[in-house]
């Protein structure tokens, strides 16, 4: 079996003076030293040190420079200061960015205090902000998913690539890390599964894949890959015309285009999948805990928002079981106080 890349560890700048005894520099590192003993993935460590940096900067601004001299006004202080700073383009943080950010300092700490580095937590009881729970901005119906998937020219290598890459979208509900991931090896055709090996949370799973995504993996595998796999081939599955490994953003961006090519009104990338298959499959009659396993979501309630977005099956109870779904309209006539429904009204 070919080896699997890791991601890359980036290297973290320092957070704070560490130079100073028992400041925030120290436990910092020492923090984001200990989760990457603990096998949190890059991403969220670096998630992490995005934080601490902007916490311990606001506070070493202030004079605070060891996390003893923090108390929970003060970090009362900083949610409202997270509130009302705005980014580069102007614009106020997201809600969810301010909770990441505080669960990212409130983390930190309940690590300073299992490590007896200090006596209590002062942000134990901070209140995080409620977080929006907003349905997907636009979901595809089945016909303009296949639209979306007309789109690339399957008469060149690397437009059969990515027909089978948005096959693989629609089929699996994949993230797009997850797609650029993948390895041949992991595309099992005769069981018709694909198996995701770290995936988020660094959990891996096995999904099941349709047959049509599966003829455009082979045809992509038997015509379009070997004219991209140039130098050394890692076993990667999507190849860039270079032949390395594609991007994520990349990924994004390409399949962005493909949906604006279709015309169909609605704008979106690689997540527009994920929500369109979790919509159809739901109204297809498929469980919500069969979904919760494809999209690989630890928790049932993340799953649960694309209830809300299966709306078809609603409809039809409505329209089955409410007295006035089926009622026309009443339209005036020229006859004072009567009116009458519109034909055909029930």
């Amino acid at each position: 079996m070919p080896p699997r890349q890791k991601r890359q560890k980036k290297v973290l700048r320092a957070i704070g003076d560490v130079s100073v005894p028992d400041g925030f520099g120290m436990w910092a590192a020492r923090y984001l030293a200990w989760r990457r003993e603990r096998n949190y993935s890059e991403r969220t460590i670096e998630n992490n040190h995005s934080a601490l940096s902007a916490f311990v900067s606001w506070c070493e601004a202030r004079s605070l420079l060891r996390p003893s001299e923090v108390t929970k006004p003060i970090l009362e202080r900083y949610q409202r200061h997270l509130f009302h700073v705005t980014k580069s383009d102007g614009r106020p943080l997201s809600f969810r960015s301010q909770h990441v950010a505080l669960v990212s300092v409130r983390g930190f700490f309940k690590w300073l205090v299992r490590q007896n580095a200090l006596l209590s937590n002062p942000a134990s009881d901070l209140d995080l902000p409620r977080l929006p729970r907003r349905l997907p901005r636009d979901v595809l119906t089945a016909e303009e998913a296949e639209q979306v998937l007309s789109q690339p020219n399957t008469q060149t290598a690397v437009g059969v690539r990515d027909r089978a890459m948005l096959e693989t979208l629609y089929s699996t509900g994949m993230r797009r890390s997850e797609v650029v991931s993948l390895l041949w090896t992991d595309v099992d055709t005769e069981r018709g599964t694909v198996l995701i090996r770290e995936g988020k949370g660094k959990r891996d799973r096995m999904v099941p894949i349709g047959e049509r995504a599966l003829w455009w993996i082979e045809r992509y595998l038997a015509e379009a890959r070997p004219s991209l796999a140039l130098g050394r081939d890692d076993g990667t599955l999507f190849l860039s015309t270079l032949g390395e490994r594609l991007v994520a953003d990349w990924l994004t961006q390409k399949v962005h285009e493909y949906v604006k090519a279709a015309e169909i009104g609605k704008s979106g990338a690689c997540h527009i999948f994920r929500h369109t298959m979790a919509t159809l499959m739901l109204e297809g009659g498929a469980d919500v805990r069969h979904i919760q396993e494809m999209l690989g979501h630890a928790s049932l309630e993340s799953t649960q928002v694309y209830t809300q977005v299966s709306i078809r099956k609603l409809k039809a109870i409505h329209q089955a079981t409410h007295p006035a779904a089926k009622l026309r309209p009443l339209v005036k006539t020229d006859e004072p106080g009567h009116a009458e429904r519109l034909e055909g009204a029930e």
